[in-house]
């Protein structure tokens, strides 16, 4: 990292050790504590339930600071996750050094650390949802001498007490400025402080969620972050959400990442963007083309996708979010720039002239435009266990790029059109509907178990704790009584408001 870098990252660790993150040791974060006058340290880790734990420290040496940093503590697993049975429950927390931050919000100088898990045995606790993710990454990487790299999309509602100033109405909130985005300013806010947490950030922006109902104000907004490795993305994303929520607390307001909230009203998902990489370079693209590397993981993907909603689809109310013609996939395809798509080729700047420069008049462009270019899995919502759901993403990818005839199949479930309108028809009898419930999610997760339990990146134990855990909604058919019955809508919506 050279000078400039540093300047501009506002790490407060990084602008203190004038180093990466990755380089970040022990010794550097005992120097930091010692220097900056830190009185507290913060261990925090993902549970089951998707929300960062916290386990607080108060620093009364640099020995004991020293043995907490090197040795990590005990916790009760069984608290933690509902697979971890108490007899065999003591497990590890350890620091990873690298993801250090000053907690935004603390009285005192206060230091965040994440943690991953180490059995009783001193081992990567298999189960756990961090360790999964990696044995995908490290997997995907052994089959085909490349980097999975992915970003997240993350959408939340901001629900207040209604006023009398600037409303908008529904579907019109998309990229609002104030004052007609009330909680701009609340965006902007999390943003730095999201920054400053060591995440990177693409952009933020109003979503088209805007809408009164019942005395109160619900205004949907989105954040978007920058292509990372897979372990780095999905930390980024939960950091964001921890952050949005307590700064939720300090504006009076509260918010949800649900995935539906009320009917007829936009949803919020949790779109995932992936590419791959090799030597540095983007492989999604060959030629100034989507390349046949792309193709085949994208049919991967679509393989699994059914499965996949059983960790990226965790609640009955995440199946009222994907129904036809509400910008939602329902059926198994993909196309370019479709957004009922499973997954789609977002807009690029391969085919692109050098826009920057007819816009300042000869300024020359310095950016890879390839680099940038993406594809969009828009299945997931808010309620995911996105450890999991990305290293399904990457057991998909692993699929696809071994499967024979993978490229024969990307062309059979591509389109660009409106797969409702009444030219797609055809086309529309050939593909396979995504899960309508958790009960189906299950099924779909059992069927193809084997794709997520190869190399050991998934336990048995984790497939059916899931499915049984899915299959106890008893969901199958919910969305057929809430078209009947608007107050079991309201019900489930405020029951799972506020889930992961």
């Amino acid at each position: 990292m050279n000078d400039a870098e540093v300047m501009m990252n506002p790490n407060d660790l990084v602008q203190f050790l004038k180093k990466s993150p990755e380089y970040f040791t022990k010794d550097d974060i005992l120097r930091f504590c010692e220097e900056n006058h830190v009185e507290m340290v913060n261990f925090r880790y993902a549970a089951g339930d998707g929300k960062l734990k916290t386990l607080n420290f108060a620093v009364s040496s640099k020995e004991y600071l020293d043995t907490i940093l090197s040795d990590g503590e005990r916790v009760d697993g069984s608290k933690l996750f509902s697979f971890i049975e108490a007899p065999s429950s003591d497990l590890f927390v350890v620091p990873r050094y690298g993801t250090a931050f000053m907690d935004p919000f603390a009285g005192v100088p206060t230091l965040n650390i994440l943690c991953s898990y180490y059995d009783s045995t001193g081992h990567p606790l298999a189960s756990s949802p961090e360790h999964i993710l990696r044995q995908a990454e490290s997997s995907f990487k052994k089959h085909t001498g490349m980097e999975f790299k992915c970003l997240g999309e993350l959408e939340y509602y901001v629900i207040s007490k209604e006023d009398t100033f600037y409303h908008g109405s529904n579907r019109t909130g998309y990229q609002e400025s104030a004052p007609f985005c009330k909680f701009c300013e609340m965006r902007t806010k999390a943003l730095l402080m999201i920054t400053r947490a060591g995440c990177k950030i693409k952009y933020g922006h109003s979503e088209v969620g805007s809408f009164t109902k019942d005395g109160y104000y619900y205004e949907q907004h989105e954040i978007e972050f920058l292509p990372t490795s897979p372990v780095f993305a999905v930390e980024q994303i939960l950091i964001a959400k921890w952050i949005l929520r307590v700064l939720s607390v300090q504006y009076g307001v509260e918010v949800s990442f649900a995935p539906k909230i009320a009917i007829n009203k936009a949803g919020s998902g949790l779109h995932i963007h992936i590419l791959a990489e090799k030597n540095g370079t983007n492989v999604l693209i060959k030629e100034g083309v989507l390349s046949d590397t792309a193709k085949r993981m994208i049919v991967g993907i679509l393989d699994v996708s059914d499965a996949v909603t059983a960790f990226g689809n965790t609640i009955p109310v995440s199946y009222l979010r994907l129904v036809p013609n509400q910008r939602a996939p329902t059926y198994i395809f993909w196309g370019n720039h479709n957004r009922s798509a499973v997954i789609r080729v977002p807009l690029g700047w391969i085919d692109s002239a050098d826009m920057a420069a007819e816009a300042n008049f000869g300024l020359k462009r310095k950016t890879d435009k390839d680099a940038k270019q993406t594809f969009e899995y828009r299945v997931a919502d808010g309620s995911a266990n996105i450890y999991e759901t990305v290293a399904c993403l990457i057991c998909g990818a692993i699929h696809g790029l071994g499967m024979n005839g993978a490229l024969t199949k990307a062309d059979e479930l591509y389109t660009s059109r409106n797969i409702f309108d009444e030219e797609c028809t055809s086309f529309l009898k050939t593909l396979r509907q995504l899960p309508t419930c958790c009960a189906e999610s299950a099924d779909a997760l059992i069927a193809k178990r084997k794709m997520f339990e190869r190399d050991d990146i998934f336990p048995p134990g984790v497939i059916d704790a899931q499915a049984e855990k899915l299959r106890a909604y008893n969901d199958e058919t919910l969305s057929e009584r809430i078209i009947r019955d608007e107050t079991l809508f309201i019900e489930c919506v405020e029951h799972y408001v506020h889930i992961n």
